[in-house]
Protein backbone atom coordinates (compact mmCIF):
# COMPACT_ATOMS: atom_id res chain seq x y z
CA UNK A 1 0.00 0.00 0.00
CA UNK A 2 1.19 3.49 -0.89
CA UNK A 3 1.69 6.08 1.63
CA UNK A 4 -0.90 8.13 0.45
CA UNK A 5 -2.99 5.08 0.55
CA UNK A 6 -2.28 4.32 3.79
CA UNK A 7 -3.12 7.91 5.20
CA UNK A 8 -6.71 7.95 3.22
CA UNK A 9 -7.68 4.19 5.34
CA UNK A 10 -6.30 6.14 7.98
CA UNK A 11 -8.70 8.94 7.87
CA UNK A 12 -11.40 6.94 6.76
CA UNK A 13 -11.04 4.73 9.43
CA UNK A 14 -11.05 7.82 12.62
CA UNK A 15 -14.08 9.61 10.63
CA UNK A 16 -15.97 6.37 10.57
CA UNK A 17 -15.03 6.14 14.26
CA UNK A 18 -16.15 9.94 14.95
CA UNK A 19 -19.16 9.34 13.07
CA UNK A 20 -20.06 6.52 15.42
CA UNK A 21 -18.88 8.22 18.71
CA UNK A 22 -20.85 11.34 17.53
CA UNK A 23 -24.24 9.82 16.64
CA UNK A 24 -24.58 7.34 20.03
CA UNK A 25 -22.74 10.48 22.37
CA UNK A 26 -23.50 13.89 20.48
CA UNK A 27 -22.29 16.75 22.58
CA UNK A 28 -20.42 15.18 25.40
CA UNK A 29 -18.08 12.75 23.59
CA UNK A 30 -17.34 15.32 21.23
CA UNK A 31 -15.93 17.62 23.84
CA UNK A 32 -13.70 14.82 25.29
CA UNK A 33 -12.61 13.31 21.52
CA UNK A 34 -11.32 16.73 21.81
CA UNK A 35 -9.28 17.23 24.37
CA UNK A 36 -11.88 17.86 27.08
CA UNK A 37 -11.37 14.67 29.03
CA UNK A 38 -12.66 14.67 32.01
CA UNK A 39 -14.92 18.19 32.00
CA UNK A 40 -16.57 17.96 35.70
CA UNK A 41 -14.64 19.17 39.19
CA UNK A 42 -15.44 18.87 42.50
CA UNK A 43 -17.91 21.27 44.07
CA UNK A 44 -15.26 22.14 46.76
CA UNK A 45 -16.37 25.59 46.14
CA UNK A 46 -19.46 27.67 45.33
CA UNK A 47 -17.72 28.38 41.67
CA UNK A 48 -16.55 25.24 40.70
CA UNK A 49 -20.23 24.05 41.49
CA UNK A 50 -21.53 26.89 39.30
CA UNK A 51 -18.75 26.42 37.17
CA UNK A 52 -20.40 22.61 36.60
CA UNK A 53 -23.39 24.02 36.08
CA UNK A 54 -21.94 25.76 33.02
CA UNK A 55 -20.25 22.35 31.75
CA UNK A 56 -23.19 21.16 32.15
CA UNK A 57 -25.37 23.58 29.87
CA UNK A 58 -22.83 23.78 27.34
CA UNK A 59 -22.75 20.15 26.87
CA UNK A 60 -26.14 19.72 27.03
CA UNK A 61 -26.23 17.47 30.08
CA UNK A 62 -29.39 18.17 30.94
CA UNK A 63 -29.61 15.52 33.89
CA UNK A 64 -26.67 16.31 34.94
CA UNK A 65 -27.23 20.00 35.68
CA UNK A 66 -30.76 19.18 37.32
CA UNK A 67 -29.80 16.02 39.79
CA UNK A 68 -27.08 19.25 41.14
CA UNK A 69 -29.67 21.34 42.20
CA UNK A 70 -30.57 22.15 45.52
CA UNK A 71 -33.68 22.89 44.76
CA UNK A 72 -34.78 20.41 42.39
CA UNK A 73 -37.71 19.63 44.07
CA UNK A 74 -39.62 23.40 42.95
CA UNK A 75 -39.44 22.09 38.80
CA UNK A 76 -38.86 19.30 36.69
CA UNK A 77 -36.06 18.87 34.35
CA UNK A 78 -38.34 19.58 31.57
CA UNK A 79 -39.65 22.64 33.34
CA UNK A 80 -35.87 23.51 33.88
CA UNK A 81 -34.92 22.47 29.83
CA UNK A 82 -38.05 25.08 28.87
CA UNK A 83 -36.58 27.34 31.54
CA UNK A 84 -33.51 27.98 29.47
CA UNK A 85 -34.22 27.10 26.23
CA UNK A 86 -37.46 28.13 26.01
CA UNK A 87 -41.03 26.43 24.81
CA UNK A 88 -41.67 27.73 21.98
CA UNK A 89 -39.58 28.06 18.80
CA UNK A 90 -37.24 31.34 19.22
CA UNK A 91 -33.47 31.91 18.71
CA UNK A 92 -32.94 30.34 22.13
CA UNK A 93 -34.28 27.11 20.69
CA UNK A 94 -31.65 26.61 18.46
CA UNK A 95 -29.11 28.23 20.17
CA UNK A 96 -25.88 26.57 21.26
CA UNK A 97 -23.93 27.87 24.34
CA UNK A 98 -20.79 29.06 23.04
CA UNK A 99 -19.01 29.61 26.52
CA UNK A 100 -20.01 31.05 29.85
CA UNK A 101 -18.11 33.34 32.69
CA UNK A 102 -18.51 32.52 36.47
CA UNK A 103 -18.44 35.67 38.96
CA UNK A 104 -18.73 35.12 42.83
CA UNK A 105 -20.26 38.32 44.51
CA UNK A 106 -20.69 36.85 48.11
CA UNK A 107 -20.15 34.24 50.31
CA UNK A 108 -20.02 33.19 53.64
CA UNK A 109 -19.30 29.68 55.63
CA UNK A 110 -22.70 28.62 54.60
CA UNK A 111 -24.02 29.88 51.36
CA UNK A 112 -23.22 32.23 48.64
CA UNK A 113 -24.37 34.11 45.58
CA UNK A 114 -22.80 33.27 42.30
CA UNK A 115 -23.29 34.90 38.77
CA UNK A 116 -23.36 33.06 35.65
CA UNK A 117 -22.93 34.56 32.54
CA UNK A 118 -24.10 32.62 29.44
CA UNK A 119 -22.89 33.49 25.94
CA UNK A 120 -25.24 31.42 23.05
CA UNK A 121 -24.56 31.30 19.77
CA UNK A 122 -27.52 32.16 17.63
CA UNK A 123 -27.90 32.51 13.91
CA UNK A 124 -27.94 36.29 14.26
CA UNK A 125 -25.04 36.70 16.63
CA UNK A 126 -24.20 36.44 19.54
CA UNK A 127 -26.59 36.54 22.78
CA UNK A 128 -25.65 36.73 26.82
CA UNK A 129 -27.95 36.40 29.47
CA UNK A 130 -27.07 35.91 33.03
CA UNK A 131 -28.36 34.34 35.54
CA UNK A 132 -27.48 34.53 39.81
CA UNK A 133 -27.27 31.67 41.66
CA UNK A 134 -27.83 31.00 45.56
CA UNK A 135 -25.39 27.93 46.25
CA UNK A 136 -25.68 26.38 49.74
CA UNK A 137 -22.90 24.21 51.23
CA UNK A 138 -23.77 20.27 51.99
CA UNK A 139 -21.24 18.69 53.86
CA UNK A 140 -17.99 18.84 52.15
CA UNK A 141 -19.32 20.16 48.81
CA UNK A 142 -21.25 23.40 47.63
CA UNK A 143 -24.83 22.27 45.77
CA UNK A 144 -26.21 25.18 43.58
CA UNK A 145 -29.95 26.81 43.47
CA UNK A 146 -31.12 27.17 39.66
CA UNK A 147 -32.72 30.84 39.93
CA UNK A 148 -36.14 28.97 38.14
CA UNK A 149 -38.38 31.70 36.25
CA UNK A 150 -41.63 30.20 35.99
CA UNK A 151 -43.38 29.97 32.44
CA UNK A 152 -46.41 32.34 32.14
CA UNK A 153 -49.42 30.52 31.13
CA UNK A 154 -51.97 32.48 28.76
CA UNK A 155 -55.25 31.62 29.65
CA UNK A 156 -57.84 30.44 26.94
CA UNK A 157 -59.29 33.53 25.64
CA UNK A 158 -60.50 34.83 21.94
CA UNK A 159 -58.99 37.65 20.98
CA UNK A 160 -60.99 39.66 17.86
CA UNK A 161 -58.53 40.94 15.03
CA UNK A 162 -59.58 43.44 12.61
CA UNK A 163 -56.42 44.08 10.87
CA UNK A 164 -55.13 45.30 7.17
CA UNK A 165 -53.60 42.62 4.73
CA UNK A 166 -52.39 42.46 1.65
CA UNK A 167 -52.07 39.64 -0.45
CA UNK A 168 -50.53 39.07 -3.93
CA UNK A 169 -52.11 37.35 -6.79
CA UNK A 170 -49.65 35.83 -9.50
CA UNK A 171 -50.34 35.06 -12.87
CA UNK A 172 -50.54 31.43 -14.24
CA UNK A 173 -48.70 30.55 -17.36
CA UNK A 174 -51.87 30.39 -19.59
CA UNK A 175 -52.92 34.45 -18.63
CA UNK A 176 -52.65 37.03 -20.77
CA UNK A 177 -51.03 38.74 -18.22
CA UNK A 178 -48.17 36.28 -17.58
CA UNK A 179 -45.37 38.05 -19.03
CA UNK A 180 -46.45 41.49 -17.35
CA UNK A 181 -43.77 42.73 -14.76
CA UNK A 182 -44.86 44.20 -11.32
CA UNK A 183 -43.22 47.62 -10.53
CA UNK A 184 -41.43 47.64 -7.57
CA UNK A 185 -42.61 49.61 -4.27
CA UNK A 186 -41.30 53.11 -4.15
CA UNK A 187 -38.79 53.62 -1.20
CA UNK A 188 -36.89 57.38 -0.52
CA UNK A 189 -33.83 57.33 1.83
CA UNK A 190 -34.69 60.19 4.31
CA UNK A 191 -31.44 60.53 6.22
CA UNK A 192 -28.00 59.30 5.33
CA UNK A 193 -24.52 60.34 6.29
CA UNK A 194 -21.55 58.42 7.26
CA UNK A 195 -19.84 58.68 11.26
CA UNK A 196 -16.55 56.93 12.30
CA UNK A 197 -16.31 55.20 14.99
CA UNK A 198 -12.86 53.12 16.50
CA UNK A 199 -13.57 50.06 14.39
CA UNK A 200 -14.39 52.00 11.08
CA UNK A 201 -16.94 53.97 9.07
CA UNK A 202 -20.72 53.74 9.84
CA UNK A 203 -23.44 54.87 7.40
CA UNK A 204 -26.38 55.03 9.14
CA UNK A 205 -29.69 56.97 8.01
CA UNK A 206 -33.59 55.99 7.53
CA UNK A 207 -35.74 54.47 4.60
CA UNK A 208 -39.05 55.66 3.84
CA UNK A 209 -41.95 53.18 2.23
CA UNK A 210 -44.15 55.92 0.36
CA UNK A 211 -46.05 53.42 -1.32
CA UNK A 212 -49.59 51.98 -0.91
CA UNK A 213 -48.27 48.68 -0.84
CA UNK A 214 -45.90 46.65 1.17
CA UNK A 215 -42.70 46.45 0.62
CA UNK A 216 -39.09 43.97 1.16
CA UNK A 217 -36.96 46.49 1.89
CA UNK A 218 -32.54 46.40 1.78
CA UNK A 219 -30.07 49.21 1.16
CA UNK A 220 -26.38 48.76 0.10
CA UNK A 221 -23.62 51.58 0.41
CA UNK A 222 -20.25 51.80 -1.81
CA UNK A 223 -17.83 54.10 -0.37
CA UNK A 224 -15.58 56.35 -2.85
CA UNK A 225 -12.19 57.44 -2.77
CA UNK A 226 -10.92 60.93 -2.91
CA UNK A 227 -10.48 60.26 -6.77
CA UNK A 228 -14.55 58.61 -7.06
CA UNK A 229 -13.26 55.16 -7.00
CA UNK A 230 -15.58 52.80 -5.50
CA UNK A 231 -13.16 51.29 -2.39
CA UNK A 232 -15.83 48.92 -0.59
CA UNK A 233 -19.74 47.44 -1.17
CA UNK A 234 -21.79 46.72 2.35
CA UNK A 235 -25.02 45.79 2.75
CA UNK A 236 -27.37 46.29 6.02
CA UNK A 237 -28.16 43.20 7.20
CA UNK A 238 -30.14 43.19 10.58
CA UNK A 239 -29.62 46.80 10.88
CA UNK A 240 -33.08 47.83 9.53
CA UNK A 241 -36.79 46.03 9.77
CA UNK A 242 -37.36 44.82 5.73
CA UNK A 243 -40.86 44.65 5.50
CA UNK A 244 -42.82 48.10 5.58
CA UNK A 245 -45.81 48.59 5.22
CA UNK A 246 -47.20 52.01 3.58
CA UNK A 247 -45.86 54.72 4.73
CA UNK A 248 -43.48 53.15 7.70
CA UNK A 249 -40.03 53.87 7.81
CA UNK A 250 -37.41 52.01 9.20
CA UNK A 251 -33.63 52.95 10.18
CA UNK A 252 -30.26 51.24 8.73
CA UNK A 253 -26.47 51.15 9.56
CA UNK A 254 -23.92 49.78 7.48
CA UNK A 255 -20.61 48.78 8.56
CA UNK A 256 -17.03 49.17 7.18
CA UNK A 257 -14.58 47.88 9.40
CA UNK A 258 -11.44 48.83 9.15
CA UNK A 259 -11.57 52.43 6.84
CA UNK A 260 -10.89 55.32 7.79
CA UNK A 261 -13.56 58.39 7.03
CA UNK A 262 -10.77 60.75 5.94
CA UNK A 263 -10.10 58.40 2.96
CA UNK A 264 -13.83 58.51 1.85
CA UNK A 265 -14.77 60.83 -0.90
CA UNK A 266 -18.13 59.98 -1.27
CA UNK A 267 -21.17 57.27 -0.81
CA UNK A 268 -23.21 55.93 -3.09
CA UNK A 269 -26.58 54.39 -1.92
CA UNK A 270 -28.26 51.88 -3.87
CA UNK A 271 -32.17 50.69 -2.03
CA UNK A 272 -34.06 47.79 -2.95
CA UNK A 273 -37.22 46.81 -2.95
CA UNK A 274 -39.85 44.13 -3.95
CA UNK A 275 -43.31 43.72 -3.66
CA UNK A 276 -44.21 41.59 -0.98
CA UNK A 277 -47.79 39.96 0.86
CA UNK A 278 -47.82 41.31 4.54
CA UNK A 279 -50.38 42.18 7.38
CA UNK A 280 -50.63 44.72 9.54
CA UNK A 281 -50.83 41.38 12.78
CA UNK A 282 -48.98 41.05 15.23
CA UNK A 283 -49.62 44.38 16.80
CA UNK A 284 -46.70 44.62 19.34
CA UNK A 285 -47.17 47.17 21.70
CA UNK A 286 -43.83 49.13 23.15
CA UNK A 287 -44.56 50.27 26.84
CA UNK A 288 -42.52 51.85 29.46
CA UNK A 289 -39.69 52.93 27.20
CA UNK A 290 -36.84 54.67 29.06
CA UNK A 291 -33.31 56.34 27.71
CA UNK A 292 -31.01 55.86 30.67
CA UNK A 293 -28.15 58.32 30.99
CA UNK A 294 -24.00 56.66 31.29
CA UNK A 295 -23.09 55.35 32.93
CA UNK A 296 -24.71 52.24 31.42
CA UNK A 297 -26.50 54.64 28.88
CA UNK A 298 -29.18 52.12 27.33
CA UNK A 299 -32.81 52.26 26.32
CA UNK A 300 -35.28 49.62 28.27
CA UNK A 301 -38.94 49.06 27.41
CA UNK A 302 -41.54 46.24 27.51
CA UNK A 303 -42.81 44.22 24.92
CA UNK A 304 -46.65 43.42 24.44
CA UNK A 305 -47.64 41.09 22.31
CA UNK A 306 -51.45 42.46 21.04
CA UNK A 307 -52.04 39.61 18.85
CA UNK A 308 -53.73 36.07 19.69
CA UNK A 309 -50.76 34.87 18.25
CA UNK A 310 -46.99 33.65 19.24
CA UNK A 311 -44.13 35.73 17.95
CA UNK A 312 -41.52 33.34 17.72
CA UNK A 313 -38.40 36.17 17.04
CA UNK A 314 -38.89 39.83 17.94
CA UNK A 315 -36.44 42.45 16.73
CA UNK A 316 -35.85 45.65 18.32
CA UNK A 317 -34.41 48.70 16.41
CA UNK A 318 -33.32 51.98 18.38
CA UNK A 319 -33.11 55.01 16.41
CA UNK A 320 -31.61 57.93 18.37
CA UNK A 321 -31.37 61.75 17.69
CA UNK A 322 -29.54 64.94 18.67
CA UNK A 323 -31.16 68.19 19.20
CA UNK A 324 -31.54 68.92 15.37
CA UNK A 325 -33.16 65.73 15.03
CA UNK A 326 -30.24 63.98 12.91
CA UNK A 327 -29.56 60.40 13.43
CA UNK A 328 -26.80 59.92 16.11
CA UNK A 329 -26.83 55.81 16.05
CA UNK A 330 -28.82 53.04 15.22
CA UNK A 331 -28.92 50.41 17.90
CA UNK A 332 -30.63 46.79 18.12
CA UNK A 333 -31.66 43.83 20.34
CA UNK A 334 -32.95 40.22 19.02
CA UNK A 335 -35.55 38.78 21.93
CA UNK A 336 -34.11 35.18 22.90
CA UNK A 337 -37.73 34.19 23.77
CA UNK A 338 -40.79 33.96 21.96
CA UNK A 339 -43.64 36.49 22.89
CA UNK A 340 -46.69 35.33 24.01
CA UNK A 341 -49.76 37.08 23.78
CA UNK A 342 -50.39 39.68 26.13
CA UNK A 343 -47.03 38.75 28.68
CA UNK A 344 -44.71 41.78 28.80
CA UNK A 345 -41.15 40.83 28.06
CA UNK A 346 -38.00 43.08 28.73
CA UNK A 347 -35.68 44.55 26.44
CA UNK A 348 -32.43 46.68 26.57
CA UNK A 349 -30.50 48.17 24.00
CA UNK A 350 -27.35 49.16 24.72
CA UNK A 351 -25.77 53.26 23.49
CA UNK A 352 -22.13 53.64 23.01
CA UNK A 353 -20.94 55.48 26.10
CA UNK A 354 -19.55 58.46 23.76
CA UNK A 355 -22.78 59.10 21.79
CA UNK A 356 -24.82 59.04 24.94
CA UNK A 357 -24.92 62.48 25.89
CA UNK A 358 -25.79 63.74 21.65
CA UNK A 359 -29.01 61.94 22.32
CA UNK A 360 -31.97 63.94 23.10
CA UNK A 361 -34.88 61.62 21.59
CA UNK A 362 -35.44 58.07 19.92
CA UNK A 363 -37.88 56.56 17.81
CA UNK A 364 -38.26 52.70 18.43
CA UNK A 365 -39.83 50.03 15.69
CA UNK A 366 -39.93 45.90 16.11
CA UNK A 367 -40.20 43.70 13.28
CA UNK A 368 -41.37 40.18 14.05
CA UNK A 369 -41.44 36.97 12.54
CA UNK A 370 -44.23 34.44 13.02
CA UNK A 371 -43.65 30.57 11.89
CA UNK A 372 -44.83 30.96 8.18
CA UNK A 373 -44.34 35.28 7.82
CA UNK A 374 -41.92 37.43 7.72
CA UNK A 375 -39.23 39.58 10.03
Amino acid sequence: MTKGGMLASILGATTVVLIVVGTLWPVPSAVAYAGGGNLFSSSSTPETAVQNIGIALRTQSWDKAYTSFANKGQFTEQQFMRDVMGGYPSLRTYATLDHFEVFPLHANDGDAEVRLKLYWSTVVGTSMSVRDLHVVKNGNHWDAEWPFVKEAVVPPQVIPVNYLRWDIIYPGPGDDWGTAGVEAPHVRILDMHPVERASGVFILGELLNEDVVPAYVSVSATLLSKSQVPMATEGSFDKISHVLLPKQVTPFLIDFPNISLSGVGGVRMTPFTTLVPASADPIIELDNEHLNPAPGASLTGQLINQSGRVVNVAHVLGTFYDNAGQVVWVADQYVDYALLPQVPVQFEIHIPEDLAGKISSQRTVVASYTEGGFL
